[in-house]
């Protein structure tokens, strides 16, 4: 497929009125609504959305080019829009963006379409392609554009291995792009990098790590041959094989815009010789200029991500198996137990298990890869290992034992990225003929040892005893102080929606439900209450006034109603993201009001997820409070947006 037939003509917008990027791409992605080329807009912008978070898509020269694969694409595309004042992006350089690129890509979608989104990046590097963009006075003017400046990529691997390779006297350099999504910056980072090699007369062949697979990749001989290697990724990439050479480490947008420095670097082999034992050193250069908190943010949400499911899975087969009463799971309960609730509890009740191994050892996988993520995950096994054997019913533990739950599944999962260092450095001085047995041995049975050492004799103890000493304290606190505690955990839960405060309120809340058990936790209740709030508004706010939004964001917002059902807060982050001052303090103040009304009621919940569901399969104390709850904050919260935004379209 070519790439002037992926652009929207009817979706353009060459006259582009937005003034900051969250409406241009509100803006962009209702254009491509509108034909019906995506399902729901509302999950394709939080996808462009969590894009951005990443790193910014401003790739500097006033170009951008928002992008996310998403299941709601019903066909590869690109929308384009002109703006003559330019729209502030976060670029590299800091320049405003100008030419703005939105790519829309099936999750999953074929290679042909990925290789023609790639193109993308090459021809917007032509001066003249960006110059002509500019000037073009209507849509068939872009595509024509495309048309012209757009090269079929014939070159094959092998060509450009033969064309690339030297004498052993040359200077040779390797690279290799990569981006989390792999469509545009990948592809971006490649074309900078071949034309400084170019512009500098030094030969250098390029690897992309895109979506659809590796493309022109290193041969042992290229590397074997190669000066130095640059390695421009947000995102892992393949280094063993590079050991022994000079190797720079960097980010994705260097590759853009530090092209030429990085090439004369690697031309001199300015750069630390990588060694495969010494991930942790190598990647130094990857973090520079990330802080310590974006640093732990990040290690904690690998974790949170792939231990949510879980949690989810967990939670609502819970739930659904008190359905046949509360403790009709249980085989002593006579009068009411049922097997099939003993079936799905215990179905549920593992998988919630998973929860503390799944945070633990993927907070260590993200710190110290593979090795870290055994480790950690057995962490989190020894945090609570009675969720998983007769641990304390006997023996040398069964005396005093306590479960640091939680907290100590946390505390285990950076534990498990400073063992792995240790046990690099500890086992630096094994010949190379033994590297192998590292990974598969050594680290995994030393770093389980002292894993589980420190675990059951030291960090257990403490961390158990502040967990109960919180649970207990939020158990003992006066209902108009718990009022309190519940209106700033339910506005938490609004104030950026699936970003980190949204995700300390959960935690929080999940912490309290998993220490709690069957009792559940009121701190919970309020939080899924307060995270249920600001879809259900807008929803509301776009019924009851059809004039607070475009026609395709009222399309959207019908679907709030069932998204707040189901305790996905995230479908109120296009409508945040549109209008940001006068919808956040609202649905933030009206989910704060939920939740202190939750904790006024004494609700609790049994159950981390479910929304609707979970209150209707007694997952919730009080469910038809619990509802009603709901619905008055969603009430008060579109009363707010109608007030709010009716002012700024005045």
């Amino acid at each position: 497929m070519k790439l002037s037939d992926l652009f929207i003509k009817e979706a353009m917008d060459l006259h582009l009125t937005t003034s900051t990027k969250k409406e241009t791409l509100q803006h962009l992605a209702g254009n491509f609504a509108s034909l019906g080329k995506v399902s729901d807009v509302d999950a394709y912008v939080a996808a462009l959305e969590a894009r951005e978070a990443q790193s910014t898509t401003g790739v500097g020269d006033e170009i951008a080019i928002p992008h996310a694969q998403h299941e709601s694409i019903t066909q590869a595309a690109i929308v384009f829009g002109r703006s003559e004042q330019g729209i502030e992006w976060e670029s590299f350089d800091g320049q405003p963006a100008k030419l703005i690129f939105m790519i829309a890509a099936p999750a999953g979608g074929g290679g042909e379409h990925l290789q023609a989104l790639a193109k993308l990046s090459s021809v917007l590097m032509n001066p003249e392609a960006k110059a002509a963009l500019l000037q073009a006075g209507d849509s068939d003017e872009v595509v024509e554009v495309f048309k012209k400046f757009e090269e079929p990529q014939e070159e094959a691997v092998e060509e450009v291995a033969e064309e690339a390779a030297p004498s052993n006297d040359d200077v040779y350099i390797l690279a290799v792009t990569a981006c989390p999504t792999g469509i545009a910056h990948t592809f971006m980072a490649e074309e900078k990098l071949k034309q400084a090699g170019k512009t500098a007369g030094y030969k250098i062949k390029v690897e992309t790590n895109g979506q659809s697979g590796i493309g022109n990749r290193l041969t042992k001989e290229d590397i074997e041959r190669a000066t130095a290697v640059i390695v421009a990724a947000d995102k892992q990439v393949e280094m063993a094989r590079f050991d022994g050479k000079p190797v720079i480490i960097t980010k994705v947008a260097d590759g853009i815009n530090k092209a030429d420095e990085l090439v004369a670097r690697a031309a001199k082999a300015d750069a630390p010789i990588y060694h495969a034992s010494e991930d942790a050193n190598a990647t130094e250069e990857s973090v520079e200029g990330e802080s310590l908190g974006r640093q732990f943010y990040k290690h904690l949400m690998n974790g949170v991500s792939h231990m949510l499911p879980f949690v989810v899975a967990g939670g609502i087969l819970i739930a659904v198996s008190f359905f046949w009463g509360i403790t009709s799971f249980d085989v002593k309960d006579t009068a009411n137990y049922n097997p099939i609730a003993e079936a799905i509890f215990r179905m549920g009740k593992l998988a919630f298990a998973m929860m503390l191994p799944m945070l633990a050892g993927f907070i260590g996988q993200s710190i110290a890869d593979r090795p870290g993520l055994v480790v950690g995950f057995m962490g989190g096994v020894f945090a609570n290992p009675a969720l998983f054997t007769d641990f304390a019913t006997g023996g040398v533990f069964a005396e005093g034992y306590v479960s640091s739950g939680f907290l100590g599944a946390l505390i285990a999962g950076f534990l498990a990225g400073g063992i792995i260092s240790f046990l690099k450095f500890a086992f630096s001085w094994l010949p190379k003929s033994l590297e192998g047995l590292k990974p598969i041995f050594l680290f995994p049975v030393f770093g389980v040892l002292i894993m589980g050492a420190l675990m059951l004799f030291v960090i257990n103890g403490p961390m158990g005893a502040v967990m109960n000493g919180l649970t207990n304290f939020l158990a003992n606190v006066p209902r108009e102080l718990g009022m309190v505690l519940g209106f700033l955990v339910g506005a938490m839960m609004a104030i950026d929606m699936g970003g980190p405060i949204n995700k300390a309120a959960y935690v929080t809340g999940t912490a309290l439900v998993t220490s709690a058990g069957a009792a559940g936790s009121d701190v919970m209740a309020a939080v899924m209450v307060g995270g249920m709030v600001p879809p259900l508004a807008i929803a509301i706010a776009a019924t009851l006034n059809k004039n607070l939004f475009t026609e395709a964001e009222r399309n959207s917002a019908y679907v709030n109603y069932v998204m707040g059902a189901a305790f996905i807060t995230e479908g109120a982050i296009p409508f945040a993201a549109a209008h940001p001052l006068q919808v956040i303090p609202s649905l933030a103040f009206a989910s704060g009001v939920s939740g202190a009304l939750s904790m006024a009621f004494g609700i609790v919940s049994r159950v981390p997820h479910g929304g609707l569901f979970a209150a209707f399969v007694n997952g919730v104390s009080n469910p038809l409070a619990f509802v009603l709850i709901w619905l008055v904050g969603g009430i008060i919260g579109a009363l707010l947006l109608n007030i709010t935004l009716s002012k700024k379209a005045k």
